[in-house]
């Protein structure tokens, strides 16, 4: 399979590059958090605390972008959140105060999910659906999808070395997981460079200038509630709190909960392709629809679950459908909506979905402190599967123009 689809501006190649070393930093971080956080004595409370202030700082930053930077180059917006991205690694990496590090967490650019949640998003995104034909853009968006998680699994798993660092030599655990921030760090100055060579993709025959929400606002509007409860149920759920059930549960070791979310990731990632292809015969709505509903169902059974092997079972069982949506979803969005609304549609489609995953972190820390039971698990399914009905019953007849084009032939 070709890197990028036919007619595809080579834009699209810079900003799958980006996506994958942004998407290896992000796992391990995400696991390097829930491993150093607890070294410096703080709760599982404290611990969701901080995770949240990471979403709500994403979701903050990405209104901005959504709200006032439409009329800013993409390219400049993306410099800007290189910079952002240096600064946060290196301040994360030095402070260890709860204060402190809460602060970084808001206004940085640090991402405890699996998936992406930042503001280069909606940027690349957008500026994806302008590199290539419709009738090639899910097939992309698959790619882009494919190439951040399977880049995300190989970060989860290279959290061994700092493991494997402090049991073979006289560094301490905590000072070898601060150097997973000198790689963030090193990952935001080749993000900046990589950004420097996108020359053209805003200015291709796909794509249009940037506008805010016009005429789809509405159908963008009833879209971003139905994501936001889904990121709500995803919430309780994100990786870095996932690894600390594992941990408070099973009493995983670092090493194995980072080998876990590996296999789990790199399934997810490949997912994506199988999403591309059922998508062209049953639609982007099923898709996503068909897909998470038996995903949600794995991941409550794994709450209960009595052993490891039977509750990492269930993980996986949910891995191989649960990212199926992701590209289907971005790629319904970017369909429904004006070329020039995309840029707005991707922040304002991303930013509830922030803001709605930023509470339950702190909500499943503390059940977390309270028991080792998978409530997280249990509450983030039961609200994802009422999202997977609603978008059902909601969206399956507003179908994008080139699904009709193809019924009609």
């Amino acid at each position: 399979m070709p890197l990028l689809p036919p007619h595809t501006h080579r834009d699209a190649g810079v900003l799958l590059t980006t996506r994958g070393i942004r998407g290896f930093v992000d796992g391990i971080i995400s696991l390097s958090i829930t491993a150093l956080l607890p070294l410096f004595g703080f709760s599982g409370l404290q611990i969701g605390i901080i995770v949240t202030g990471m979403l709500l700082g994403s979701a903050a930053a990405t209104v901005l972008v959504g709200t006032k930077g439409y009329a800013v180059p993409r390219r400049t917006l993306l410099f800007a959140g290189s910079a952002l991205m240096i600064a946060t690694g290196t301040l994360f990496g030095l402070f260890t105060s709860f204060v402190a590090l809460l602060v970084v967490g808001v206004i940085g650019t640090l991402n405890p999910t699996a998936g992406d949640v930042s503001v280069f998003l909606p940027l690349e995104q957008s500026m994806l659906a302008g590199t290539t034909p419709a009738v090639s853009r899910t097939a992309l968006y698959a790619r882009y999808t494919f190439v951040g998680g399977i880049a995300g699994a190989f970060g989860t798993l290279a959290i061994r070395i700092p493991e494997a660092i402090a049991q073979h030599t006289a560094m301490s655990e905590e000072a070898a997981l601060r150097w997973c921030f000198a790689v963030y760090v090193l990952a935001g100055v080749v993000v900046l460079l990589l950004y420097r060579r996108l020359d053209g993709a805003e200015a291709s025959a796909h794509a249009a200038a940037a506008e805010p929400l016009g005429r789809s606002k509405r159908v963008v509007y009833r879209l971003a509630a139905l994501f936001s409860l889904d990121a709500f149920g995803g919430g309780f759920v994100v990786q870095s709190m996932l690894a600390l059930w594992l941990f408070r549960r099973f009493d995983l070791s670092v090493g194995a909960a980072g080998t876990l979310l590996f296999v789990t990731g790199t399934l997810s990632a490949a997912s994506g392709f199988v999403a591309a292809w059922l998508a062209a015969r049953i639609g982007l709505v099923r898709t996503m629809v068909f897909t998470h509903l038996p995903a949600n169902c794995f991941l409550i059974a794994a709450a209960f679950m009595p052993t490891m092997p039977l509750a990492v079972t269930m993980l996986v069982l949910r891995s191989l459908l649960s990212s199926m949506d992701v590209p289907a979803r971005t790629s319904y969005v970017m369909a429904v909506v004006s070329p020039a609304e995309r840029a707005a549609a991707a922040s304002v489609t991303n930013v509830p979905r922030s803001l709605a995953a930023a509470l339950p972190p702190t909500a499943a820390g503390w059940m977390l402190d309270q028991s080792t039971f998978g409530w997280p698990l249990v509450i983030a399914g039961t609200a994802k599967i009422v999202y997977d009905l609603l978008l059902l019953r909601q969206f399956q007849h507003v179908r994008p123009e080139e699904e009709q084009a193809q019924d009609a032939r």
